[in-house]
C-alpha cells in the first residue's frame, strides 16, 4: 500500500487548509486511516483516524471542533480539513493505514505516506 499526502501550504492564522491522502490499493476501504503530526523537535504525535467504513472518527483534544476527517473509499482517498487553524498546527502531516480499527498510536500503523508541511504564520 502507498499513500501520497498533498495539501499543504502556508496560511495565517484561523485559515483553512485540506490535506488529501491518496491511496494506491483497491481494497483501501478495508483500512482505517489516520492523521499524525511532527513539529521540529517534537514527536510524532495522533491528529485523528477514522474508521475503514467513514463511519466512526477519533480526535485528538488540540484538534476536537477544527478539525474534520473524511473519505471516499471510490477515489481511494481520506481527507483532513482543517479549519480556524493556530500557529501551534504548525507540522509535517502524515497519513497511515492499517487494517483494523482507530488507533491512536503510530507503532500500530502499517504504511505511512511521505508527509506534507503545514506552516500557520501568526
Amino acid at each position: 500500500v502507498q499513500l501520497q499526502a498533498s495539501g499543504g501550504g502556508l496560511v495565517h492564522t484561523g485559515g483553512s487548509l485540506r490535506l488529501s491522502c491518496a491511496a494506491s490499493i483497491r481494497t483501501f476501504s478495508s483500512y482505517a486511516a489516520g492523521w499524525f503530526r511532527q513539529a521540529p523537535g517534537k514527536e510524532r504525535e495522533f491528529v485523528g483516524a477514522i474508521s475503514f467504513s467513514g463511519g466512526s472518527t477519533y480526535y485528538a483534544d488540540p484538534v476536537k471542533g477544527r478539525f474534520t476527517i473524511s473519505r471516499d473509499n471510490a477515489k481511494n482517498t481520506v481527507c483532513l480539513q482543517m479549519n480556524s487553524l493556530k500557529p501551534e498546527d504548525t507540522a509535517v502531516y502524515y497519513c497511515a493505514a492499517w487494517l483494523g480499527g482507530i488507533i491512536v498510536h503510530p507503532d500500530e500503523y502499517d504504511y505511512w505516506g511521505q508527509g506534507t508541511l503545514v506552516t500557520v504564520s501568526s
